[in-house]
Protein backbone atom coordinates (compact mmCIF):
# COMPACT_ATOMS: atom_id res chain seq x y z
CA UNK A 1 0.00 0.00 0.00
CA UNK A 2 1.35 3.50 -0.98
CA UNK A 3 1.98 6.38 1.19
CA UNK A 4 -0.93 8.61 0.31
CA UNK A 5 1.59 11.34 -0.16
CA UNK A 6 5.12 12.13 0.11
CA UNK A 7 6.88 15.67 0.98
CA UNK A 8 10.58 15.59 -0.03
CA UNK A 9 12.35 17.28 1.96
CA UNK A 10 16.27 18.30 1.89
CA UNK A 11 18.66 18.65 5.18
CA UNK A 12 19.87 21.23 4.36
CA UNK A 13 17.26 23.25 4.09
CA UNK A 14 15.23 22.29 7.31
CA UNK A 15 11.39 24.28 6.77
CA UNK A 16 11.89 24.55 2.72
CA UNK A 17 8.86 23.19 1.95
CA UNK A 18 6.77 24.15 -1.91
CA UNK A 19 3.46 25.72 -1.47
CA UNK A 20 1.59 22.28 -2.18
CA UNK A 21 3.51 20.98 0.34
CA UNK A 22 2.71 23.90 3.15
CA UNK A 23 -1.06 23.04 2.23
CA UNK A 24 -0.75 19.29 2.48
CA UNK A 25 0.81 19.66 5.92
CA UNK A 26 -1.51 22.37 6.99
CA UNK A 27 -4.56 19.98 5.87
CA UNK A 28 -5.05 18.27 8.56
CA UNK A 29 -3.64 14.85 7.70
CA UNK A 30 -1.70 13.32 10.10
CA UNK A 31 1.89 13.66 9.74
CA UNK A 32 4.82 11.37 9.77
CA UNK A 33 9.00 11.66 9.41
CA UNK A 34 10.42 9.28 7.98
CA UNK A 35 14.19 9.00 9.06
CA UNK A 36 16.31 12.08 7.59
CA UNK A 37 13.80 14.13 8.02
CA UNK A 38 14.12 15.27 11.55
CA UNK A 39 15.29 19.14 11.18
CA UNK A 40 11.92 19.84 9.23
CA UNK A 41 9.70 17.55 11.71
CA UNK A 42 11.00 19.72 14.42
CA UNK A 43 10.10 23.35 12.31
CA UNK A 44 7.08 21.92 12.10
CA UNK A 45 6.49 21.05 15.86
CA UNK A 46 7.69 24.29 16.52
CA UNK A 47 4.90 25.75 14.83
CA UNK A 48 2.16 23.62 16.73
CA UNK A 49 1.95 21.06 14.31
CA UNK A 50 2.11 17.00 15.06
CA UNK A 51 4.66 15.06 13.62
CA UNK A 52 5.15 11.60 14.20
CA UNK A 53 8.41 9.95 13.67
CA UNK A 54 8.42 6.18 11.65
CA UNK A 55 11.08 3.71 11.17
CA UNK A 56 10.40 3.46 7.25
CA UNK A 57 7.91 4.13 4.67
CA UNK A 58 6.55 0.91 5.08
CA UNK A 59 5.47 1.83 8.67
CA UNK A 60 4.06 5.30 7.17
CA UNK A 61 2.09 3.35 4.65
CA UNK A 62 0.86 1.02 7.17
CA UNK A 63 -1.25 3.21 9.20
CA UNK A 64 -4.33 3.13 8.76
CA UNK A 65 -5.11 7.07 8.17
CA UNK A 66 -4.05 8.71 5.26
CA UNK A 67 -0.95 10.69 5.72
CA UNK A 68 1.47 13.12 4.85
CA UNK A 69 5.24 11.53 4.97
CA UNK A 70 8.35 13.25 5.42
CA UNK A 71 10.60 11.88 3.01
CA UNK A 72 14.82 13.05 2.79
CA UNK A 73 15.77 14.09 -0.66
CA UNK A 74 17.15 10.82 -2.68
CA UNK A 75 15.07 7.78 -0.95
CA UNK A 76 12.56 6.40 -3.41
CA UNK A 77 9.01 5.88 -1.44
CA UNK A 78 5.82 4.38 -3.17
CA UNK A 79 3.53 7.24 -3.10
CA UNK A 80 0.03 8.13 -4.56
CA UNK A 81 1.85 11.65 -5.18
CA UNK A 82 4.80 13.40 -4.35
CA UNK A 83 5.98 16.64 -3.87
CA UNK A 84 9.57 18.23 -3.94
CA UNK A 85 10.94 21.16 -2.73
CA UNK A 86 11.35 23.89 -4.78
CA UNK A 87 14.83 24.24 -6.36
CA UNK A 88 17.10 26.64 -4.84
CA UNK A 89 20.35 27.62 -6.38
CA UNK A 90 23.24 27.38 -4.28
CA UNK A 91 21.65 24.77 -1.97
CA UNK A 92 24.57 22.29 -2.62
CA UNK A 93 26.88 24.83 -1.20
CA UNK A 94 25.20 23.76 2.08
CA UNK A 95 26.20 20.24 1.23
CA UNK A 96 30.03 21.42 1.39
CA UNK A 97 30.11 23.05 4.15
CA UNK A 98 28.32 20.10 5.66
CA UNK A 99 30.79 17.24 4.58
CA UNK A 100 33.65 19.76 5.50
CA UNK A 101 32.19 19.83 8.92
CA UNK A 102 31.97 16.03 8.62
CA UNK A 103 35.69 15.16 7.68
CA UNK A 104 37.18 17.74 9.92
CA UNK A 105 35.08 16.78 12.87
CA UNK A 106 36.14 13.79 15.43
CA UNK A 107 35.11 10.76 13.64
CA UNK A 108 35.81 12.12 10.16
CA UNK A 109 39.27 12.34 8.58
CA UNK A 110 42.35 12.33 10.33
CA UNK A 111 44.24 14.05 7.06
CA UNK A 112 41.79 16.58 7.17
CA UNK A 113 42.01 17.48 10.95
CA UNK A 114 45.29 17.89 11.26
CA UNK A 115 45.62 20.60 8.41
CA UNK A 116 45.71 24.27 8.88
CA UNK A 117 46.13 27.53 7.04
CA UNK A 118 49.84 26.61 6.32
CA UNK A 119 49.59 23.31 5.32
CA UNK A 120 46.94 24.16 2.82
CA UNK A 121 47.75 27.46 1.35
CA UNK A 122 49.96 25.96 -1.41
CA UNK A 123 47.08 23.92 -2.72
CA UNK A 124 44.92 27.12 -2.89
CA UNK A 125 47.59 28.32 -5.69
CA UNK A 126 47.85 24.87 -7.26
CA UNK A 127 44.01 24.75 -7.77
CA UNK A 128 43.51 28.35 -8.71
CA UNK A 129 46.01 27.96 -11.37
CA UNK A 130 44.54 24.52 -12.46
CA UNK A 131 41.55 26.38 -13.04
CA UNK A 132 43.32 28.68 -14.98
CA UNK A 133 44.67 26.53 -17.26
CA UNK A 134 40.96 24.71 -17.51
CA UNK A 135 39.11 27.83 -18.77
CA UNK A 136 42.40 28.66 -21.11
CA UNK A 137 41.77 25.46 -22.82
CA UNK A 138 38.11 26.32 -22.85
CA UNK A 139 37.14 23.01 -21.18
CA UNK A 140 34.00 23.23 -19.74
CA UNK A 141 34.20 20.02 -17.78
CA UNK A 142 37.51 20.59 -16.19
CA UNK A 143 36.58 24.08 -15.65
CA UNK A 144 33.56 22.32 -13.46
CA UNK A 145 36.08 20.32 -12.07
CA UNK A 146 38.71 22.46 -10.69
CA UNK A 147 36.55 25.39 -9.77
CA UNK A 148 35.12 22.88 -7.19
CA UNK A 149 38.40 22.31 -6.09
CA UNK A 150 39.06 26.02 -5.55
CA UNK A 151 35.53 26.07 -3.72
CA UNK A 152 36.83 23.48 -1.59
CA UNK A 153 40.18 25.41 -0.54
CA UNK A 154 37.51 27.88 0.27
CA UNK A 155 35.42 25.94 2.40
CA UNK A 156 38.43 24.34 4.14
CA UNK A 157 39.89 27.25 5.11
CA UNK A 158 37.00 28.97 6.66
CA UNK A 159 36.55 25.46 8.56
CA UNK A 160 39.85 25.42 9.78
CA UNK A 161 39.10 29.06 11.33
CA UNK A 162 36.20 28.41 12.51
CA UNK A 163 38.16 26.54 15.30
CA UNK A 164 40.96 29.64 15.67
CA UNK A 165 41.11 31.10 18.80
CA UNK A 166 38.70 34.67 19.75
CA UNK A 167 40.19 37.04 17.55
CA UNK A 168 41.23 34.85 14.77
CA UNK A 169 38.03 33.16 14.72
CA UNK A 170 35.75 33.30 11.28
CA UNK A 171 33.65 30.73 9.37
CA UNK A 172 32.20 30.53 5.95
CA UNK A 173 29.41 32.48 7.03
CA UNK A 174 31.54 35.58 7.52
CA UNK A 175 33.48 34.75 4.60
CA UNK A 176 29.80 34.79 2.32
CA UNK A 177 28.84 37.90 4.33
CA UNK A 178 31.62 39.79 3.96
CA UNK A 179 31.42 39.47 -0.32
CA UNK A 180 28.07 39.86 -0.26
CA UNK A 181 28.30 43.32 1.36
CA UNK A 182 31.35 44.31 -0.13
CA UNK A 183 29.31 43.61 -3.82
CA UNK A 184 26.12 45.50 -2.77
CA UNK A 185 28.85 48.34 -1.60
CA UNK A 186 30.90 48.37 -4.65
CA UNK A 187 27.51 48.44 -7.09
CA UNK A 188 26.14 51.40 -5.95
CA UNK A 189 24.84 51.82 -9.79
CA UNK A 190 22.95 48.44 -9.36
CA UNK A 191 21.95 48.25 -5.55
CA UNK A 192 22.05 52.10 -4.68
CA UNK A 193 21.14 55.43 -6.14
CA UNK A 194 24.44 56.03 -7.95
CA UNK A 195 22.30 55.58 -11.45
CA UNK A 196 23.16 53.86 -14.80
CA UNK A 197 26.80 53.53 -15.30
CA UNK A 198 29.11 52.33 -18.46
CA UNK A 199 31.85 50.05 -18.22
CA UNK A 200 34.37 52.66 -17.75
CA UNK A 201 32.33 54.34 -14.86
CA UNK A 202 31.85 51.24 -13.45
CA UNK A 203 35.58 50.50 -13.16
CA UNK A 204 36.19 53.79 -11.93
CA UNK A 205 33.12 53.93 -9.60
CA UNK A 206 34.97 50.45 -8.13
CA UNK A 207 38.26 51.70 -7.75
CA UNK A 208 37.26 55.04 -5.59
CA UNK A 209 35.21 53.29 -3.54
CA UNK A 210 37.98 50.42 -2.76
CA UNK A 211 40.37 53.35 -2.04
CA UNK A 212 38.09 54.81 0.48
CA UNK A 213 37.47 51.47 2.09
CA UNK A 214 41.21 50.13 2.15
CA UNK A 215 42.33 53.49 3.26
CA UNK A 216 46.01 51.90 2.19
CA UNK A 217 48.84 54.08 3.40
CA UNK A 218 50.98 52.88 0.08
CA UNK A 219 50.59 52.34 -3.75
CA UNK A 220 51.60 48.76 -3.64
CA UNK A 221 49.82 47.60 -0.53
CA UNK A 222 47.54 45.19 -1.24
CA UNK A 223 49.34 43.73 -4.46
CA UNK A 224 49.81 40.49 -3.80
CA UNK A 225 53.98 39.49 -3.85
CA UNK A 226 53.15 35.93 -4.25
CA UNK A 227 51.81 35.76 -8.03
CA UNK A 228 54.38 35.41 -11.23
CA UNK A 229 56.71 38.08 -11.58
CA UNK A 230 55.05 39.38 -14.76
CA UNK A 231 51.88 39.23 -13.24
CA UNK A 232 52.83 41.24 -10.06
CA UNK A 233 54.87 43.88 -12.00
CA UNK A 234 51.47 44.61 -14.78
CA UNK A 235 49.45 44.95 -11.54
CA UNK A 236 52.08 47.13 -9.61
CA UNK A 237 52.36 49.39 -13.27
CA UNK A 238 48.44 49.61 -13.63
CA UNK A 239 48.09 51.03 -10.31
CA UNK A 240 50.85 53.85 -10.52
CA UNK A 241 49.54 54.94 -13.46
CA UNK A 242 46.10 55.37 -11.42
CA UNK A 243 47.67 56.90 -9.27
CA UNK A 244 50.04 59.51 -11.59
CA UNK A 245 53.46 57.70 -10.06
CA UNK A 246 55.88 57.04 -12.67
CA UNK A 247 56.20 54.33 -14.99
CA UNK A 248 58.49 52.18 -16.31
CA UNK A 249 59.75 53.49 -19.54
CA UNK A 250 57.99 50.89 -22.41
CA UNK A 251 59.91 48.69 -24.76
CA UNK A 252 59.52 49.34 -28.32
CA UNK A 253 57.31 46.67 -29.46
CA UNK A 254 56.17 47.85 -33.21
CA UNK A 255 53.68 46.84 -34.37
CA UNK A 256 54.23 43.24 -33.07
CA UNK A 257 51.58 40.79 -32.28
CA UNK A 258 51.04 39.12 -28.87
CA UNK A 259 52.05 36.21 -30.68
CA UNK A 260 54.86 37.48 -31.70
CA UNK A 261 55.66 39.47 -28.24
CA UNK A 262 55.56 35.87 -26.56
CA UNK A 263 57.89 34.78 -29.20
CA UNK A 264 60.07 37.28 -28.34
CA UNK A 265 60.21 36.72 -24.07
CA UNK A 266 60.20 32.83 -25.20
CA UNK A 267 64.01 33.86 -26.62
CA UNK A 268 64.80 35.64 -23.77
CA UNK A 269 63.83 33.13 -21.50
CA UNK A 270 66.10 30.77 -23.74
CA UNK A 271 68.76 32.98 -23.47
CA UNK A 272 68.98 33.45 -19.90
CA UNK A 273 68.65 29.53 -19.28
CA UNK A 274 72.05 29.58 -21.75
CA UNK A 275 73.68 31.69 -19.05
CA UNK A 276 72.32 29.90 -16.40
CA UNK A 277 70.30 32.62 -15.34
CA UNK A 278 66.67 32.52 -13.81
CA UNK A 279 64.47 34.68 -15.55
CA UNK A 280 61.31 34.63 -12.81
CA UNK A 281 63.79 35.73 -9.62
CA UNK A 282 65.58 38.41 -12.35
CA UNK A 283 62.22 40.05 -13.00
CA UNK A 284 61.21 39.11 -9.62
CA UNK A 285 64.05 41.24 -8.33
CA UNK A 286 63.46 44.16 -11.06
CA UNK A 287 59.73 44.59 -10.13
CA UNK A 288 60.77 44.50 -5.89
CA UNK A 289 62.58 47.45 -6.72
CA UNK A 290 60.63 49.18 -8.45
CA UNK A 291 57.61 48.78 -5.68
CA UNK A 292 60.20 50.68 -3.65
CA UNK A 293 60.77 53.52 -5.89
CA UNK A 294 56.65 53.70 -5.99
CA UNK A 295 56.76 53.77 -2.25
CA UNK A 296 59.89 56.18 -1.88
CA UNK A 297 57.62 58.48 -4.80
CA UNK A 298 54.44 58.38 -3.37
CA UNK A 299 55.94 59.05 0.73
CA UNK A 300 57.52 62.66 -0.91
CA UNK A 301 54.28 63.62 -2.26
CA UNK A 302 52.25 66.51 -0.08
CA UNK A 303 49.37 65.34 1.90
CA UNK A 304 46.03 65.77 0.31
Amino acid sequence: MPVALAVVVHPALPGLLAPAAWRAVASGRPVVALPGTAATADALRAEGRAVDDVPDAAAAAARPDSVVALVPAGVEVDAGEVVDAPPLPGSRLLDVVRVMDVLRSPGGCPWDAEQTHASLRGYLLEEAHEAYDAIVDDDPAGMREELGDVLLQVVFHARVAAEAPPGRRFDVDDVAGDLVDKLVRRHPHVFGDAGPRDVAQVEAGWEEIKKAEKQRRSPTEGVSRSQPAASWGAALVRRAARAGLTTPEPAELGSSSPEALGERLLAVVAAAEQRGWDVEDALREAVRRYAGELDAEAAERPAG
